[in-house]
C-alpha cells in the first residue's frame, strides 16, 4: 500500500476534472491538469476556473501559485512523470442517444503510449458498461502492465467541491486489488485535508458518509448511470403525478411531502416542475437505454422517464397560453437559464427550452440568469433578448416565468414585480413559491400540479 504523495495527471479540466485535480493538489500531491483547450488552460493559469462553482477559484489560485498543480496541454510533459492517470474527458451524446466515446479512447491511447510500467489508469468519465474492458484491450499490445480502474464521479454541478469533500461514497472497480487500494488512498488523503480545504474554499462543512466501495469493473461502470437514471426517474414520476394533480384538483407538493415522509421512499428528487437537464441526467438516461439495447434488455421504464421529461417545458408554456388566451405578441420574462441553481451550465436546460418554446409561439421573450447568460446564448433563439438584471427582464411583462431556483430568484420582491409588470401572470416552474405570497402581491399563480381549486375551496 503506497500512501506517500503521488504524481498524478488528470486528463480533461471540465467540471469533474478540474475539481478533482485541484483537490488532489490541495491534498499534497503533484498534479498535472492536462487539457488541449487553450482557453481553459489560460483561465486556470490565471488562478481561476472557466466555469462558475462556489469556492473553486481560491483553491485553483492557491495550487497554481504554489506549483502543486501544473496546467499543461502536453501529454509528453505530464504522463511519463505520473504514477496515476485520471481520465475525465467528455462523453457527449451521439444522435442515437448512445455515448460518444471517441475522447475516452483517444485519451487512453495517447496516455498509454507514455505511461510507465505498473502505473494506474483511472476512468472518471461516465461511460457505458463494457467500456473498461475495451480500453484494457488497447493496452495489451503495448507489452507493459497498466492497471485499469473504474472510479465514476458523483459530483453535482454547483456543489462539486462540497460533494467531493463530504462524499457519500467513493466507488472503485477493477481486477487489481492493489491498484484499487492505491486509488482509495488518494481519496483518503483528500479526506485527511478536508477541514483545511473547506476553510480555504469558504464553503460550509456538512455530514458525510465517507463510504469506500470496491467492486468489479463492469459493476462500477453501471453504478453511476444507474444512480442518475433512478434520480431522473423520480423526477419524471413526480411530474407525471403533477399532471394528474392538475386534472384532479390536487396539490403535488402536498402529495410528495406525504409520500416522501415514507422512509422507504424519501423526499429528495420527488419535486415536480420543468424537468431535469444538464450534462448528466439526459445523457446518462439515454446512455443506459443504449447499453440495455446493446445487451438485448428492454428498459421501457427509462424510455417513459425521458419522454415525460421532454414534455415538461411545453406543458408549462401551454398552461400559460391558456391563461393568457394567446402567447402571440405577449411580453414574457424567463428568469433562470442554467439547468440548475449554483452553476453557469446551460446544457439541455429546461429554462432555455421553455424560452425557445415561448419565442416560437411568437411571444416577445426576455431572459435573465445570475450566472448562465453567456453559456445560454448559443442555445437560445436569436429573438430572445438576454438582459443584465431581473428588473430589466420583467419590466412591462405580461407574464414572468421562474425557471431555476436561484436564491435571488426565490427571494424576488413580488410586490415590486407586480408594479413593473404590464400583466399579472406569475409562473412558478419549480413549485418553490408560497401561493398565498403570490396572491397577496396581486399576481395570478400558475405552478406544476398545484391546482388552485383546492385552495379556493378551503
Amino acid at each position: 500500500m503506497n500512501k506517500k504523495p503521488r504524481t498524478i495527471t488528470v486528463i480533461g479540466t471540465g467540471y469533474v476534472g478540474l475539481t478533482t485535480a485541484v483537490l488532489f493538489a490541495q491534498a499534497g500531491h503533484k498534479v498535472y491538469a492536462l487539457d488541449i483547450n487553450q482557453d481553459r488552460l489560460k483561465a486556470i493559469k490565471s488562478g481561476k476556473s472557466f466555469f462558475y462553482e462556489e469556492g473553486i477559484d481560491p483553491l485553483v489560485k492557491d495550487v497554481v501559485d504554489r506549483g502543486t498543480m501544473i496546467p499543461t496541454s502536453s501529454y509528453e510533459e505530464s504522463i511519463p512523470n505520473s504514477d496515476v492517470v485520471f481520465s475525465s474527458v467528455g462523453t457527449p451524446d451521439n444522435p442515437d442517444g448512445s455515448s460518444n466515446l471517441s475522447y475516452v479512447f483517444s485519451a487512453a491511447e495517447q496516455a498509454s503510449l507514455l505511461m510507465r510500467e505498473g502505473s494506474i489508469y483511472v476512468q472518471k468519465s461516465t461511460v457505458p458498461v463494457g467500456t473498461g474492458e475495451k480500453v484494457e484491450q488497447t493496452f495489451k499490445p503495448l507489452g507493459k502492465t497498466i492497471h485499469y480502474v473504474s472510479n465514476p464521479e458523483f459530483l453535482r454541478e454547483g456543489t462539486a467541491l462540497s460533494d467531493s469533500l463530504f462524499f457519500d461514497r467513493v466507488v472503485v472497480g477493477g481486477p487489481n486489488k492493489n491498484a484499487a487500494q492505491q486509488v482509495i488512498d488518494i481519496y483518503k488523503s483528500v479526506e485527511k485535508h478536508r477541514d483545511t480545504i473547506t476553510k480555504k474554499a469558504g464553503i460550509r462543512p456538512r455530514q458525510a458518509a465517507n463510504k469506500y466501495i470496491t467492486t468489479t469493473l463492469n459493476s462500477s461502470e453501471l453504478i453511476k448511470v444507474t444512480a442518475n437514471a433512478f434520480l431522473a426517474l423520480k423526477i419524471s414520476f413526480a411530474n407525471s403525478i403533477a399532471k394528474l394533480a392538475d386534472e384532479a384538483h390536487a396539490d403535488v407538493n402536498d402529495i410528495m411531502d406525504a409520500v416522501g415522509a415514507d422512509q422507504r421512499i424519501g423526499r429528495s428528487f420527488l419535486s415536480a416542475g420543468r424537468g431535469y437537464g444538464g450534462g448528466c441526467f439526459p445523457k446518462d438516461v439515454s446512455g443506459l437505454i443504449s447499453s440495455a439495447n446493446e445487451f438485448g434488455v428492454d428498459l421501457s421504464i427509462m424510455h417513459a422517464a425521458a419522454e415525460v421529461n421532454e414534455t415538461m417545458p411545453g406543458y408549462i408554456a401551454n398552461k400559460a397560453q391558456v391563461a393568457l388566451g394567446s402567447l402571440k405578441g405577449k411580453k414574457v420574462a424567463v428568469l433562470g437559464l442554467a439547468f440548475k441553481a449554483g452553476t453557469s451550465d446551460a446544457r439541455k436546460s429546461p429554462g432555455v427550452k421553455l424560452a425557445n418554446i415561448l419565442s416560437k409561439s411568437e411571444a416577445i421573450v426576455t431572459a435573465y440568469d445570475p450566472q448562465a447568460n453567456s453559456e445560454a446564448k448559443e442555445e437560445l433563439r436569436s429573438a430572445v433578448t438576454i438582459t443584465k438584471s431581473i428588473e430589466e427582464a420583467i419590466i412591462g411583462a405580461d407574464a414572468v416565468f421562474v425557471a431555476t431556483d436561484w436564491p435571488e430568484l426565490k427571494k424576488i420582491d413580488l410586490g415590486e414585480t407586480k408594479k413593473v409588470m404590464e400583466g399579472n401572470l406569475f409562473v412558478d416552474c419549480m413549485n418553490v413559491f408560497i401561493l398565498e405570497d403570490i396572491e397577496k402581491a396581486g399576481l395570478t399563480y400558475i405552478g406544476v400540479g398545484r391546482n388552485r381549486n383546492i385552495h379556493e375551496a378551503q
